[in-house]
C-alpha cells in the first residue's frame, strides 16, 4: 500500500464518479513561441489522469500555471494556446474558461457534459494562489468533488492549488504523480541495497543539503564535475584553474568526516581530463591528481575514475543521478557522463539495477547519451526532484497522505 490516496481510493471513498466535478493540478507549465507550444511533453503526462477520470464520466476541470506573472492578468501568458494542442492528443475537444474562479470558471464546468474537459485560466493571475491564500483555496475547491494533483514538479510549492485545495476536498494522486512518487520511494524510500549515488553539479553550496542527506542513507556517493573540484581541493591537490569554491573546503572536510562515520563510502575523482580552454574539440589530456598544471582546467573525470565508478555502479542495486560528471555539453568533456550513463542504463535494461535520474542538467546529459528511454525512471520535475532528495517534505505531496 501507498503511503499517499491515489486515483484507486477515489472510487472506494467517493462512490460513483460519474457527474462529479474533479478538479485536477496539472503542469502545463510548456515551452512557447509566440503562443505556439513547442514541446507537449507534459500535456502528454496528463492524457492517463485526464483520460481515467474522463472514463469514470467525470467532469475534469485543469489547473495550472504557466510562467511569472505575478498575480497580474498578463495576456501572453495565457494558457488559452494549450487548448488545442491538448484537445488533439485527447481526440476530444477541451473548453477554455477565462479565469480559474468565479462565473467564468462555474459556466464552464456546467456547460460540461460526463466526460467533458475544461482548462481554468492561469492560476497565477492571482496573487493569491502563491500566497495559498485560504479563501482562495475554497473558491477553487468550490468548483468541484475531488482534487487530484499530478503535478509532481509543483509539488515542493505550498500554493493555493497545490496545497490549500486540499484542505477542502478528497485529495487523490493523478497516475504521473503516482508513478513519480513510486520510483523515488523506490530509489531512496525503500531501496534495495547497496544504494549508490551520483551528484554532480558546479557548486557544492547549492547541493549541501543533498549531500548532507545522500551520506547518511547511501552506501556509496560518487561526487563529480566542479563540486568534486572543491572536494579535491579541499584534499589538499592542486587543481590549477579549475572552477571551485575554495571558501567551502571546510564544509567538503565535514561531508567526507560524515560520510565516514556514518559507513558511506565517497567516490571522489582519482584522475581527471584537463584543457586550458573550455570549448568543443579543445585539446585536452588525462591527468593523475598529482600533475595538474597552473593554467589547467578540470573538465571532466577521467578514464581510471569512470572505471571505478562503473564498478560500482554494477555492484549495486540502486542508483539515483543528479548532476553530469563534467561539461557535458562541450565534446570531448563528456565522455565520463555518457560512459557512467550508458553502463547505468544497459544494467537498469537488464533488469538489476533500479536506477532513477532527475534534474535539468541530468535529463539533458542522459538525453545526449541516447539511454533516457532505457532508465527506470528519469523525473523532469527540477526543484521538486531536488527538494526530494535532500529529504525535505513536500507539501503539495504531504496533503495527499493517507
Amino acid at each position: 500500500m501507498t503511503d499517499f490516496r491515489t486515483l484507486d481510493d477515489a472510487a472506494a471513498l467517493l462512490g460513483t464518479l460519474t457527474g462529479k466535478t474533479a478538479l485536477v493540478r496539472v503542469d502545463f507549465n510548456v515551452p512557447m513561441d509566440q503562443g505556439t507550444v513547442t514541446d507537449d511533453t507534459r500535456l502528454r503526462a496528463a492524457v492517463p489522469t485526464i483520460q481515467r477520470l474522463r472514463d469514470a464520466g467525470a467532469k475534469v476541470a485543469l489547473l495550472a500555471h504557466f510562467d511569472r506573472p505575478k498575480g497580474q492578468v498578463v495576456p501572453s501568458m495565457s494558457l488559452s494556446p494549450v487548448v488545442k494542442p491538448l484537445s488533439d492528443i485527447l481526440g476530444a475537444p477541451v473548453r477554455f474558461a477565462e479565469d480559474c474562479i468565479g462565473p467564468a470558471a462555474v459556466e464552464a464546468i456546467g456547460d460540461l457534459d460526463a466526460g467533458g474537459v475544461v482548462l481554468l485560466e492561469n492560476v497565477r493571475f492571482h496573487a493569491a494562489e502563491e500566497a495559498n491564500d485560504p479563501v482562495f483555496a475554497t473558491k477553487l475547491a468550490d468548483l468541484g468533488n475531488l482534487y487530484v494533483n499530478d503535478a509532481f514538479s509543483a509539488a515542493h510549492r505550498a500554493h493555493a492549488s497545490t496545497e490549500g485545495i486540499a484542505h477542502h476536498l478528497p485529495a487523490f494522486a493523478g497516475e504521473s504523480m503516482r508513478r513519480e512518487l513510486e520510483a523515488l520511494d523506490k530509489a531512496l524510500g525503500r531501496p534495495v541495497k547497496p544504494v549508490i549515488g551520483i551528484v554532480g553539479g558546479a557548486k557544492v553550496s547549492t547541493k549541501l543539503d543533498l549531500l548532507q542527506n545522500l551520506v547518511g542513507k547511501l552506501d556509496r556517493l560518487a561526487i563529480g564535475g566542479g563540486m568534486a573540484n572543491t572536494f579535491l581541493h579541499a584534499q589538499g591537490h592542486d587543481i590549477g584553474g579549475s572552477l571551485a569554491e575554495k571558501d567551502m573546503a571546510p564544509t567538503a572536510i565535514a561531508i567526507m568526516d560524515e560520510a565516514r562515520a556514518k559507513g558511506c563510502e565517497l567516490l571522489l575523482p582519482v584522475d581527471v581530463v584537463v584543457a586550458t580552454e573550455v570549448k568543443p574539440g579543445a585539446e585536452a589530456r588525462v591527468a593523475p591528481l598529482d600533475a595538474i598544471g597552473p593554467d589547467d582546467k578540470i573538465l571532466d573525470a577521467g578514464p581510471a575514475t569512470v572505471a571505478r565508478l562503473e564498478q560500482a555502479i554494477a555492484a549495486s542495486k540502486t542508483l539515483i543521478w543528479n548532476g553530469p560528471l563534467g561539461v557535458f555539453e562541450i565534446p570531448p568533456f563528456d565522455k565520463a557522463t555518457v560512459q557512467a550513463a550508458r553502463e547505468t542504463a544497459a544494467l537498469a535494461s537488464a533488469g538489476t539495477l533500479v536506477a532513477v535520474a532527475g534534474g535539468g542538467d541530468t535529463v539533458a546529459a542522459l538525453n545526449h547519451a541516447g539511454v533516457t528511454a532505457d532508465m527506470t525512471f528519469v523525473s523532469t520535475a527540477g526543484g521538486a526532484f531536488l527538494e526530494w532528495m535532500e529529504g525535505k517534505p513536500l507539501p503539495g505531496v504531504e496533503a495527499l497522505k493517507r
